[in-house]
């Protein structure tokens, strides 16, 4: 399997995506004031959500670093403000914020209450530092989750799981708790509309209890069984954040397709947990590793019939199938080998964001999965962007070690290659050891820390390594 960055030409990029089979959209120059800075206008992504000034946006991942009670530390608001130097002209809610402290997918996750208004002055104060009170200011969102089976306190789980539960078992929700978790999303969309958030994302993807919902074939009751059943929460949710708030923007980020749990094999590499029939799997054809996009974009399409325009589309979870969400050629401590080239998972991810997009053409589709192209980023984004295939190119990793990549682009800027992240998956792995969360191998600022000696010795005694060790 050879790393992107040994790929040094474009014609040693595209020669390789011929001989993986991988179909990428690829433009040889890319261009300063071409497609990814082209803006969107205000409205077009749904109501409540300003103009944004370019095609790049930031996505949310999962911080480490808040307080016990969940409020935000000098590390949050240092990453908050590096996501303000971006120069992205969307800012995807930055981190997951729990609508309530048992929600929490960690003990130092952010928890909603008024103290997130701070985090968006942080992040507009630094944008405006970076580049001026005349330029157009980042459309900021903020996602809200309960982390379901992964929560910290206690799994709450949407079903009983065949597999999962042997992984992780949990207490089942009843139809009242469901109702009660409606309630805290709406009260949690009205607390970031007071901070002054453009919208709120109510978070349906990475195996959270709303992705898991939709997959609960097996649940009985209001919540289960058929798609309308499975997509009753989140449905739900939109209209009393609607009827509480109808000036807050509103948006879904979606795991588009799952597959079957992953888990690594006698040499390292990841296999499937299961063979044969699964029938658990949201976008998928029942087979565990195949994918079928239908139910997800019929919900697409009702969301966006509902108001909600702004989707973002990844897929399965961090926790069973992180290669197909998370294309990285270096596994976190915990992980596997990827089971294929990173770039066929990068592709699949482009692929269903375009036949999302073909299908329901009203949505403003952010992409995911950029991270893994490195050098090649922007050939790849402006490409998808100029066919059509997405609205907007998100970037997630990456923002951690070279913020202001999106900048750099737009400007027409070459970009910095020491600062590239190269999927080291230090980012997984020190949250995992029970580390701060940050770029270690690449930021100077992660680097000088203590915790990276604590990492380097983790890394080491699970074998997983890495070039930086």
């Amino acid at each position: 399997m050879v790393q992107v960055r040994r790929l040094a030409t474009a014609d040693a990029f595209l020669a390789h995506l011929r001989e993986l089979g991988a179909d990428l959209p690829f433009d040889a120059a890319v261009e300063a004031g071409g497609p990814l800075a082209a803006p969107i206008a205000a409205g077009v992504a749904g109501d409540g959500i300003g103009a944004m000034a370019n095609r790049f946006a930031v996505l949310p991942m999962e911080g480490w670093d808040a307080t016990e009670d969940g409020r935000p530390t000098d590390l949050v608001r240092r990453r908050w403000r590096r996501f303000g130097e971006s120069g992205a002209g969307l800012v995807w809610g930055g981190e997951a914020v729990a609508v309530r402290p048992d929600g929490r997918a960690n003990p130092h996750q952010l928890v909603i209450g008024d103290h997130v208004a701070d985090l968006r002055g942080e992040l507009l104060d630094a944008h405006r530092a970076s580049f001026g009170r005349d330029v157009a200011e980042p459309v900021v969102g903020l996602q809200l989750t309960h982390s379901g089976r992964y929560a910290h306190a206690e799994p709450l789980v949407a079903y009983a799981h065949p597999v999962l539960d042997r992984r992780r078992r949990g207490r089942v929700l009843t139809d009242g708790e469901i109702d009660a978790l409606v309630d805290d999303v709406v009260a949690a969309a009205a607390t970031a509309a007071r901070a002054g958030f453009d919208f709120v994302d109510i978070k349906a993807c990475h195996g959270y209890l709303s992705h898991e919902l939709l997959s609960a074939v097996d649940r009985p009751g209001p919540y289960g069984g058929d798609l309308e059943n499975r997509t009753l929460f989140l449905r739900a949710a939109v209209d009393g954040v609607r009827a509480e708030v109808p000036s807050l923007g509103l948006a879904v980020r979606l795991s588009a397709f799952d597959v079957v749990p992953f888990v690594a094999g006698d040499d390292g590499t990841g296999h499937p947990q299961v063979d044969g029939e699964y029938r658990y799997a949201f976008g998928g054809d029942g087979t565990g590793l195949g994918i079928d996009l239908s139910e997800p974009i019929s919900l697409v399409a009702d969301l966006v019939a509902s108001g909600v325009r702004l989707v973002c589309v990844t897929a399965g979870s961090p926790y069973t199938c992180p290669h197909v969400q998370r294309p990285a050629y270096f596994p976190p401590s915990d992980g596997y080998r990827p089971p294929e080239d990173p770039l066929l998972g990068v592709a699949r991810l482009i692929a269903a964001a375009a036949a999302i997009k073909t299908a329901v053409p009203d949505a403003v589709v952010v992409g995911s999965g950029y991270s893994y192209l490195q050098e090649w980023l922007p050939h790849v984004a402006q490409a998808v962007v100029g066919s059509g295939r997405a609205d907007v190119v998100g970037v997630g990793r990456m923002v951690l070690s070279y913020p202001d990549l999106p900048a750099d682009v737009l400007a027409g800027r070459p970009l910095d290659r020491r600062r590239l992240c190269r999927t080291f998956s230090d980012c997984t792995t020190a949250p995992r050891q029970g580390l701060v969360s940050g770029c270690f191998p690449l930021d100077d600022f992660y680097k000088a820390r203590p915790e990276r000696r604590v990492l380097v010795a983790a890394k080491r005694a699970s074998r997983s390594g890495s070039s930086e060790d």
